[in-house]
């Protein structure tokens, strides 16, 4: 019995440590972005990590800047100017990041040199586009309206598809997710009905070699599900 009731509740333990969250069953946000994706921790594969919300947040950010200079623009402000009061206007995740461009932006100084710096990692396209409508508008003397528009109409739709994408795959990344407890579910099985399996995984060296094998095959095929919805989602 108490094989049994250890059984138990390593599989309750593992079920609740994997399980989905309301927000990841209803809409969970792909936007995990590496270039050369690195195998992440059991319990971070397929939680949305803060990194992720952050990205996240600093899109929709963008979009609304986007917005908010096409309306100071549309208002007859000049470029440094709307820049400005579109920074101020916004909730960005990291407004002290921004304060140079601000400041570049009433100044007259290098403004897309300011934006790039400014730039997070993960989630700073909008503001990369940006430094480079900024530089086209200066170097060739394009209507920057018309062109931070267009970012902001391609920013809408790249955010569309990441949502698009992310309801489509939250039914196969909860299938891993049952997938990756039936180990633990099988060690439960095996304990109710009297082979004691903890005792010869734990006994000796081929039960430590079997339980290593185990557990590294199930973190691999973890890693390998999370490494194709992040190519789903940026391919």
């Amino acid at each position: 019995m108490t094989v049994v009731a250890a059984a138990f509740l390593i599989a309750l333990a593992v079920w609740l440590w994997t399980s989905p969250d309301a927000a990841t069953l209803r809409l969970a946000r792909l936007t995990h972005h590496d270039d050369e994706p690195r195998p992440p921790s059991l319990k971070a594969l397929f939680a949305r990590p803060s990194r992720s919300r952050r990205a996240d947040a600093w899109r929709r950010a963008s979009i609304e800047l986007c917005h908010a200079m096409t309306a100071e623009l549309s208002a007859g402000r000049t470029p440094g100017e709307a820049l400005s009061r579109a920074l101020d206007a916004v909730d960005l995740p990291d407004p002290g990041g921004l304060r140079p461009v601000s400041a570049a932006a009433r100044d007259g100084g290098d403004v897309s040199a300011a934006l790039l710096r400014a730039a997070p990692e993960e989630g700073g396209e909008g503001l990369r586009r940006l430094a480079a409508c900024w530089d086209v508008s200066v170097t060739v003397g394009a209507g920057l309206s018309a062109l931070v528009d267009r970012v902001a109409a391609t920013l809408r739709a790249s955010q569309a598809h990441r949502q698009d994408v992310a309801a489509q795959l939250a039914g196969p990344r909860t299938t891993a997710r049952m997938l990756a407890v039936l180990p633990a579910l099988g060690l439960l099985m095996a304990a109710a009905l009297g082979m004691r399996p903890l005792t010869f995984l734990l006994g000796g060296l081929p039960g430590l070699l079997c339980l290593a094998a185990g557990i590294s095959l199930d973190a691999c095929g973890l890693w390998w599900t999370h490494r194709m919805a992040t190519k789903a989602v940026n391919p």
